[in-house]
């Protein structure tokens, strides 16, 4: 089978991680695929727009996951509406640090509250799918209930997509990984803030995490 390690393409004998590509106990997280990141409105209050682009490419991923019955979890960073688990509270740090790359962001303090336009899905969600709502900072593990979500249904392995490359989806893959879960990291489905932190999160994802892979080839495996 095909992986990525350390931003190179290779031939992996697939028989050493056939427990990595089980469709029985696996579920596709994708994280964070909401307007508050990929909408084209000026007043977007966190922009994302690389992942604009893989939008598309997700929904039909998604679709033939669950043609094979791999299960889809969707988590999404909500905040309470009055700001007091973030804004009111102790302020998560990329409101003060990622301005000092990217500029300032006009419109960052309405970011993923409760009830706004910038919580709405994106990306497709399907009756049958699973929904996480309450991720509050980095990862999608915290301080949601997706592990005991992903305990319950009996899944071992977790299929990352979405963004970004270099925060929310690196943090989960991180948490995912010291909460014993096999992890898989689609790198044609993921984006971050530029190609080269995209490049360095999935090196990093590859050396100690678990497996990068394209979308293709998983399904390929899936199948076969």
């Amino acid at each position: 089978m095909k992986a990525w390690v350390y931003d190179a393409p290779r031939e992996l004998e697939a028989a050493r991680f056939a427990d990595y590509l089980d469709p029985r106990t696996t579920a596709v997280v994708s994280i964070d695929m909401h307007r508050g990141h990929l909408d084209d409105d000026p007043a977007c209050p966190c922009p994302a727009p690389r992942a604009r682009e893989v939008v598309a490419p997700i929904d039909g991923f998604h679709d033939e996951a669950r043609a094979l019955g791999v299960r889809i979890v969707h988590v999404k960073s909500v905040l309470r509406p009055d700001g007091s688990d973030d804004l009111r509270g102790i302020p998560a740090a990329w409101r003060r640090t990622f301005p000092l790359h990217v500029g300032e962001i006009p419109n960052a303090d309405a970011h993923a509250l409760e009830g706004s336009k910038w919580t709405e899905w994106v990306t497709r969600v399907e009756p049958g799918d699973l929904r996480v709502d309450s991720k509050r900072r980095l990862s999608a593990f915290y301080p949601t209930d997706l592990d005991f979500l992903l305990r319950n249904q009996r899944i071992e392995t977790v299929v990352l997509d979405g963004g970004f490359t270099d925060c929310c989806v690196l943090n989960t893959a991180f948490d995912a990984n010291n909460h014993n879960y096999r992890v898989i990291v689609l790198r044609d489905l993921v984006r971050g803030t530029d190609t080269r932190l995209e490049s360095a999160a999935l090196a990093m994802v590859s050396l100690h995490l678990g497996l990068v892979m394209e979308s293709r080839e998983l399904l390929r495996q899936w199948r076969g």
